[in-house]
């Protein structure tokens, strides 16, 4: 370790105004669970950044899209969605931290990631298994893995970490040119988005590590292969098949999504009704209480409701069945 390099776990992340509160939310978490930690937040809009630069959060650098983009970026930006560019750009918000703050290493986590313990006993893993990239999987459940696997990849990006090291820089670099030059929500040729790139990691590279704590990544796709109860003030998990135990360190709350009327679409997994209280009921909560903050010290912002996809027979299907049954449909005051 060099003199210069900065003695913290870095972490990073990206989100535009909708998902604001999830962010806010994300990073209090993670505040409330570790101390010796800075995260740098990449603002996606105009309005993001003005807000989170107000709040003055502790521990926190904003960066804008003003300082990070480059004409490399610039030039395929409107080639893709709002989603696909966020994606495109995972890789380069990453380099953008270790290059620029000199940091030791930089994890990437998603906005829609809630922890419940401390993050460090993931990143220690690297310690111990002597390597300095570090990748999760998706772990499926048995019904999600036939039908996601193949399209969405064996690896989730939602919590990577790269050291400041050349032969990881390496990997970084791959990873960011590849996905400036193709980088879309659809499955191709074996590419989906930013994910599917990972898949090839593990033989590619011997020095990425695949995350083994069972307590990183808890998610709607994995969460029947688990059970759960709460343990004092943490959540802890064990594994059906194997009787394993751990901690729950993050929940990824994919598809958390605000309708009309005051609730919550919580996607298509199956979620037992004990699992909905135990992590999205008090996640919704946290997630609509930061939004009511926000609105009150700014009144520009507004709670973006989610409009329904009525393209196609399967999403019309989709969407006038959870209509009629509500289906993983929670109500802000529950």
């Amino acid at each position: 370790m060099t003199p210069e390099l900065i003695p913290k776990y870095s972490y990073c992340t990206l989100f535009d105004s909708p998902y604001l509160s999830k962010g806010i939310a994300m990073y209090e978490s993670l505040k409330e669970h570790t101390s010796d930690f800075h995260l740098y937040i990449f603002a996606f809009d105009e309005m993001s950044d003005s807000i989170l630069r107000s709040l003055s959060l502790e521990k926190v650098t904003v960066i804008s899209l003003a300082e990070f983009e480059t004409p490399e970026l610039l030039q395929i930006k409107t080639e893709r969605s709002k989603a696909e560019y966020c994606w495109t750009c995972t890789p380069s918000v990453i380099s953008y931290v270790l290059k620029n703050y000199n940091t030791i290493d930089c994890t990437y986590i998603d906005s829609d990631l809630y922890f419940y313990s401390d993050p460090v006993v993931l990143l220690s893993e690297l310690v111990e298994f002597k390597k300095n990239v570090l990748i999760t999987e998706h772990r499926y459940s048995l019904l999600p893995k036939l039908y996601e696997e193949k399209r969405a990849g064996r690896f989730c990006v939602q919590f990577m970490t790269f050291r400041n090291e050349p032969d990881s820089l390496k990997v970084l670099d791959t990873w960011r040119k590849q996905c400036i030059e193709w980088c879309y929500a659809r499955h191709e040729d074996g590419k989906f988005g930013d994910q599917k790139y990972l898949d090839s990691w593990p033989s590619a590279y011997n020095n990425v590590h695949i995350l083994q704590h069972q307590g990183g990544g808890i998610a709607p796709w994995n969460l029947l292969k688990y059970r759960f109860k709460q343990s004092g003030n943490y959540i802890t998990g064990k594994v059906k098949k194997s009787g394993v135990e751990f901690k729950v360190v993050f929940f990824h709350f994919q598809f958390v999504k605000f309708l009309k009327h005051g609730s919550f679409n919580i996607g298509w997994y199956i979620i037992p009704s004990y699992l909905k209280k135990l992590f999205y009921q008090p996640y919704i909560s946290k997630v609509s209480g930061t939004e009511t903050k926000i609105m009150s010290m700014n009144p520009s912002y507004r709670r973006i409701p989610t409009s329904s996809n009525n393209k196609g027979v399967k999403n019309i299907f989709k969407s006038v069945l959870k209509s009629i049954f509500s289906y993983n449909i929670i109500e802000i005051d529950s």
